[in-house]
């Protein structure tokens, strides 16, 4: 990251950016005590502030009043020193540091501020209790990884900017306070004190202002928007995140996805992420589920999945056969050469379960082709033949409806790689699309978008069970860092899609009104795409929960540890709102 120079009374340049070309140089620095250590009369202090760390050396016989206030110094107590740049003594070199070759010779030591001990060390880098952490994340915003996460951030969205800017994006900011629109998770209400029974909405995304921004003429634009979602939380979800959000006029899916590869081929350059070039494969919805059981595979290693159904129909094994009577399938993962314990093969019904499956059966498959399991004895030689497999290896079985049995070996699949070590060499970019349009809700008695209402479909609307979208998702090791679709333009068939979800005339124009009325004044085709900022920053930098990437993140409670939200308010605030607790 290029810094410029601070001139002031408290520094005159980032410590972490000296270097022995800045020999003898008078220069002022300022920042926290990093480690104080008194090496028989020569006090030295590491120095560190955002930029990194450096060595002061304080003389007593040199600096008498600087070297009194060094004695006195603890860490991270903040100081300011000015001083002389000298090269180290040729032993004293630390060639870790990238100022390991020069300190400074100081000859006045000011401190700006005292600090009590910190709660844990902040010149240490070893694992911490997480709600520690985040009680104390000023602290901790303090250590080097977090700085580094947050360097990479800014470094991310300003590529993102900059490649946007070049081609003829302009960034506009969306309301943060809107109406409630169903877009596939509970919104966050805020109670409208003007008009008490009246609420705002916060954005889960700014996806109809985006529409209308197209609908207004401004064709390309772009956003760094924080969004809000009223969902349960996992290591790369929180309540309130931040998403690239963007949008295009006069585009079909080429256009964008072309665009896009560019964009993030520049941001994977920025955080070293060695990506194949663009262009990036496309895969199918369809095929993403039946191999990986997922619409997010990551395909760096084996352990695809195979419907079976056909090879062990008419078997005497009453759980696949009922199964498949009643339009269910049977998927096999083929988990290769590998040996579990009879509890560890019971254990596995654990995995599918947290995966919406009911069980897993499991059979080794013998020198001879045959399987040692216990339901070999339910399969004729002919049937185990048809399933495949090579000897010593294990295959897992899951019956149920189709969908069911895929995403159950799907997440089954991904907790045997760890298991098993299996490497993930190198990184896998790809493309999902050709989405269904809508899924069945079965309770409800009625079809569900997929992606949102406002995708467009890939023909009529006569079927909506067998319809496409015109959806794109982009995944990168198993991680979907992005989606979007190209959007309807049409008033006429965007009223039907939102009839098909149970969205009638009269209830489309009071919630949707506005948009619909949009439409109806010349819509061009547009369409756009959205990624998670927090997802990318903790990819590339290789961590495992975006709360890591995040200035100041919520628990998988929603709670913030740092500042005590959410917290209860007081009867007065309640009554202007016109609310009442129970």
């Amino acid at each position: 990251m290029k810094r410029a120079p601070r001139t002031n009374a408290f520094r005159d340049r980032w410590a972490g950016d000296l270097r022995a070309v800045d020999g003898q140089t008078e220069v002022t620095v300022a920042g926290w005590v990093h480690r104080r250590r008194d090496h028989g009369g020569v006090i030295f202090l590491d120095l560190r502030d955002r930029s990194g760390l450096l060595q002061v050396v304080v003389h007593p016989e040199l600096a008498a009043e600087a070297f009194a206030a060094a004695e006195a110094l603890r860490p991270e107590h903040v100081v300011s020193v000015s001083g002389r740049v000298v090269e180290r003594e040729a032993g004293n070199v630390n060639p870790n540091l990238p100022t390991g070759e020069i300190e400074i010779q100081a000859a006045r030591v000011d401190l700006l501020a005292e600090a009590r001990t910190p709660p844990f060390p902040v010149d240490e880098e070893g694992p911490l209790e997480e709600m520690t952490r985040l009680r104390h994340r000023t602290i901790d915003l303090r250590r080097e990884s977090m700085r580094r996460a947050l360097e990479l951030r800014h470094d991310v969205v300003a590529a993102i900017r900059a490649h946007l800017d070049e081609h003829d994006f302009l960034e506009i900011e969306t309301p943060i306070l809107t109406r409630s629109t169903p877009e596939g998770a509970r919104d966050f209400l805020v109670p409208n004190r003007r008009e008490p029974g009246t609420w705002y909405a916060l954005p889960q995304s700014p996806q109809l202002f985006k529409q209308l921004l197209m609908i207004g003429g401004y064709e390309r634009y772009f956003q760094i928007a924080r969004c809000f979602r009223d969902e349960d939380l996992r290591s790369d979800r929180q309540p309130e995140f931040t998403q690239l959000d963007m949008e295009l006029s006069f585009v079909d899916e080429d256009d964008v996805l072309d665009l896009v590869e560019g964009l993030m081929a520049r941001v994977f350059a920025v955080g070293g992420l060695d990506v194949p070039p663009p262009p990036w494969d496309r895969m199918g919805f369809d095929e993403a589920l039946a191999r990986y059981g997922t619409d997010r595979p990551d395909r760096r290693f084996g352990l695809e999945l195979r419907e079976v159904s056909a090879a062990v129909r008419d078997s005497q094994f009453k759980v696949f056969q009922s199964v498949l009577d009643s339009g269910g399938a049977v998927v096999v993962l083929d988990a290769g050469r590998v040996e579990l314990s009879r509890s560890e093969l019971d254990g596995l019904n654990e995995v599918v379960q947290r995966h919406g499956g009911k069980a897993v059966a499991w059979a080794f498959v013998a020198e001879d082709g045959d399987w040692r399991s216990p339901i070999a004895k339910f399969f004729t030689p002919e049937q185990i033949a048809a399933v495949g497999g090579e000897p010593g290896d294990l295959l897992l079985f899951a019956a149920d409806e189709r969908r069911v049995a895929l995403e159950a070996l799907g997440g089954l699949r991904l907790e045997l790689a760890e298991r098993l070590g299996l490497e993930r060499s190198g990184h896998d970019v790809v493309w999902i699309v050709d989405f269904p349009m809508f899924d069945w809700n079965a309770g409800e008695e009625r079809w569900d978008p997929l992606h949102h209402p406002f995708t467009a479909p890939t023909g009529p609307l006569d079927e909506p069970g067998d319809l496409r979208s015109r959806a794109y998702d982009l995944v990168v090791d198993g991680w979907e860092l992005g989606g979007g679709s190209i959007r309807i333009h049409d008033p006429a068939v965007q009223r039907r899609v939102l009839d098909l979800i149970g969205i009638d005339e009269q209830e489309a124009d009071r919630r949707f009104g506005f948009l619909l009325d949009a439409l109806g004044h010349g819509a061009p085709p547009h369409g756009g795409i959205a990624f998670g900022i927090d997802r990318i920053v903790a990819l590339l930098g290789g961590r495992e929960s975006i709360r890591d990437v995040i200035a100041f993140p919520k628990t998988a409670s929603g709670a913030d540890p740092l500042t005590g939200a959410p917290a209860g308010v007081d009867d007065r605030q309640l009554r202007e709102l016109g609310l009442r607790a129970r």
